[in-house]
């Protein structure tokens, strides 16, 4: 990175106001020529350009987007790739009590050196996702298995990404302790940012990732489309958390995909607490061996008019796979959350055990849920089940409780703790767990 000494990352892209972000980010992308680079990736942010100026953005009357209007956000003028200043982050809103973790940071999608610890670990790399494009990992997997997928905002990601980290551990390499990625929003002026994000675990390999997204003190509205593509090779594992607590100037578009090999696990741990505006996020996970495991879990306590969307893929595409997801919302006021969830079970993969539950707990009146379950089976030798419950806050238990002498904001902490238990148990790291929980507290408090 350059002009640290200055306090601010000069960007590779040059910046650009226009009239409509659908004609901010064509000028965006002329303005790419200037940009050194290896001719495939050119060729691929030209295809992905492509596709996108055909599609556009999505509006509610795609089935994916019904209830997910994003007008608001993209009928707005954006600072495209803009300088980031780096003078007095304070970063400790991101701070887990008691995680001993690597930390990498990214500010507003660009990788500070300055504010990210590394120790030295033979087998692991970590680098700007700009400086990556001689790693063989990034060569044999970029942009290989997120583009597939029918998510338009895919197609801009790859297109005009600059921004990301890239993340590569070894054959047979454990990490000894956990990468903690803090996604940092910073800026004056309202921005648009697209961050690329490639994690590559080879054989054997282990890691556990968590991720932070934070919002600094007087940043500007913003928008920030994110793609983060993971491989896991023969038995590799990764545990991943995503925590979301970020304040209401930022808004998420998110694309997370998943390509397993045989005898690999993956651990997804999808948290979003009251703050972010608007939050999308596709999971997608491909199943494309045998003794293939993936497990999914969510908690989502929304507050105010906040808009949280979660879309799932679990994709069992061979025989002998299984995969679990739990998701949990809790709206409160007028806030809105979507859970959109499939499984497919494809024709070859017999013996599948897949499990998918969704349980909605409303606080208020005028908060919303939108959910959605589906299976699509074409095996006929599987186990598959899903369920959805909905409900109100429980006044009677909170009436128990209260007659016992506890006090109603503890009460109702209690409650949606116990509501939740059945996802947070199931974190394999205490401390993430621990800070969670107390995340949610916090959010009820605030009532």
């Amino acid at each position: 990175m350059d002009n640290l000494s200055s306090g601010v990352i000069k960007n590779n892209m040059s910046t650009t106001v226009a009239a409509s972000l659908y004609q901010q980010v064509i000028t965006s992308f002329n303005a790419l020529e200037t940009i050194p680079e290896p001719a495939s990736l050119t060729a691929m942010r030209q295809t992905a350009f492509a596709r996108f100026e055909k599609e556009g953005f999505p509006t509610v009357k795609n089935e994916e987007w019904k209830y997910t209007n994003i007008h608001s956000l993209t009928n707005k003028n954006y600072v495209l790739n803009t300088d980031v200043s780096i003078d007095d982050i304070d970063l400790s809103k991101a701070d887990i009590p008691g995680l001993d973790a690597h930390r990498v940071v990214l500010v507003n999608g660009q990788y500070v050196l300055a504010f990210s610890s590394l120790e030295d670990e033979i087998g692991l790399v970590v680098k700007p996702i700009e400086d990556a494009h001689t790693e063989p990992n990034f060569q044999k997997h970029y942009a290989q298995h997120a583009d597939k997928s029918d998510n338009v905002f895919v197609q801009l990601n790859t297109a005009l990404q600059t921004a990301g980290v890239y993340i590569s551990v070894a054959k047979n390499k454990v990490v000894q302790k956990p990468i903690h990625i803090v996604h940092v929003a910073s800026s004056e002026a309202s921005f648009f940012a697209q961050t690329r994000n490639l994690i590559v675990l080879e054989q054997n390999a282990e890691v556990e990732i968590v991720e932070s997204f934070i919002t600094l003190e007087g940043t500007a509205n913003n928008l920030n489309n994110k793609v983060t593509e993971i491989v896991l090779n023969e038995q590799a594992k990764m545990q991943h958390y995503y925590l979301q607590v970020s304040e209401a100037a930022s808004n998420y578009l998110h694309h997370t995909e998943i390509y397993q090999m045989q005898h690999s696990l993956y651990n997804n741990y999808n948290c979003n607490l009251p703050g972010a505006s608007f939050v999308r996020h596709n999971i997608n996970v491909r199943l494309d061996a045998e003794q293939v495991e993936s497990h999914l879990y969510g908690i989502n306590l929304t507050s105010g008019r906040q808009f949280v969307d979660n879309h799932t893929i679990v994709d069992h595409m061979r025989p002998h796979c299984e995969s679990y997801e739990w998701y949990k919302n809790i709206p409160q006021d007028e806030s809105t959350a979507v859970f959109n969830g499939k499984i497919f079970v494809r024709e070859d993969a017999q013996k599948t055990n897949a499990f998918q539950q969704n349980n909605n707990m409303l606080i208020g009146d005028k908060s919303t849920v939108f959910t959605k379950p589906q299976l699509e089976i074409f095996a006929d030798d599987v186990k598959c089940s899903h369920g959805c419950t909905m409900g109100q806050f429980d006044d009677e238990a909170l009436f128990y409780l209260r007659a016992r002498g506890i006090g109603e904001e503890s009460a109702r902490i209690l409650l949606v703790h116990a509501f939740a238990f059945d996802v947070t148990s199931r974190f394999s790291n205490e401390n993430v767990r621990t800070y969670v929980e107390e995340l949610v507290a916090a959010g009820l408090e605030k009532k």
